[in-house]
């Protein structure tokens, strides 16, 4: 399955976020497909189980063609909601759980298919046999095209693959949150042709202030001129050159950030440019 290389995740295109409405969130698909971004990444809980609806909406409404668009949504966290009655916050990885929310994301989205489910976060009772079941169902139905996870370390990546085909593991990768690159997260995607996707790859950069973002901000000014470039697409730019061909899931509805992103790709940061951000988020030479 071919995925655009940045995703655009529609976490805070809702009431988490922007509270875009029908017109605007048309407008964004438009502008993101128009820069190659054709890869929209969902929740059954963003928005408080409310953001697919509007998703599905204005998709149904934007003349834009399903094969133009790879569709993602992930299922299994259990909300404290007005829009669902549980009384704490937990995970259901049950057969007909799993199938009921995909088709429920199915109609939300006003789609046939997703490209790929995802089960939102591992679960410490999930049955790798149950969840195969359910997969298996969706995909012999054709409601979902490819599986996978999220969030999910290395064991529980191979505890879950004796039963079921894993295509993506979506997990936090930045600079600033880089420890799948020395875990074996990666490394065992790799070998086992999982495509990693990253959530809130500019890491904590741009959210706080200590000694670890300064040194990060300090470097990165040294480079801006040699690439003619912006920090946020410097910090892209460095996860992009990861051999493992991490996919950034892109969480701005801002469209000059949007475009900003995808300038990343351009890039390629020499080797020792690589280094010198690594050493600058670690605050200590590489041993």
């Amino acid at each position: 399955m071919t995925y655009s290389r940045l995703i655009a995740g529609t976490m805070t295109w809702g009431i988490w976020g922007k509270q875009l409405n029908t017109t605007k969130i048309i407008d964004l698909l438009h502008f993101c497909i128009d820069l190659n971004i054709t890869t929209f990444d969902h929740a059954d809980i963003y928005g408080d189980y409310t953001t697919e609806a509007n998703f599905g909406k204005a998709y149904a409404e934007s003349g834009i063609s399903r094969s133009d668009i790879q569709l993602i949504s992930k299922c299994g966290i259990q909300l404290k909601s007005a829009n669902r009655k549980n009384s704490v916050k937990h995970y259901n990885y049950n057969k007909d759980y799993i199938i009921w929310s995909a088709e429920r994301s199915l109609k939300q989205l006003k789609t046939d298919y997703l490209d790929l489910l995802l089960l939102h976060r591992p679960s410490p009772l999930m049955q790798p046999d149950e969840i195969s079941e359910a997969v298996l169902n969706l995909k012999d139905r054709g409601l979902i095209a490819n599986f996978g996870v999220s969030n999910f370390t290395v064991s529980q990546l191979e505890l879950l693959s004796k039963s079921v085909d894993i295509s993506v593991n979506q997990i936090e990768c930045s600079l600033t949150q880089n420890n799948a690159m020395y875990d074996g997260t990666l490394d065992h995607m790799a070998t086992k042709h999982i495509t990693p996707m990253a959530w809130s790859p500019l890491g904590s950069v741009f959210r706080e202030d200590n000694e670890q973002t300064r040194r990060i901000h300090k470097q990165l000014g040294k480079l801006l001129d040699t690439y003619n470039a912006t920090e946020d697409q410097l910090l892209l730019a460095w996860l992009l050159k990861h051999p493992s061909q991490i996919h950034p899931v892109i969480g701005t509805t801002t469209k000059q950030r949007i475009s900003d992103a995808v300038k990343a790709l351009t890039i390629d940061l020499a080797l020792e440019d690589w280094f010198k951000i690594l050493e600058a988020s670690q605050g200590i030479e590489v041993p």
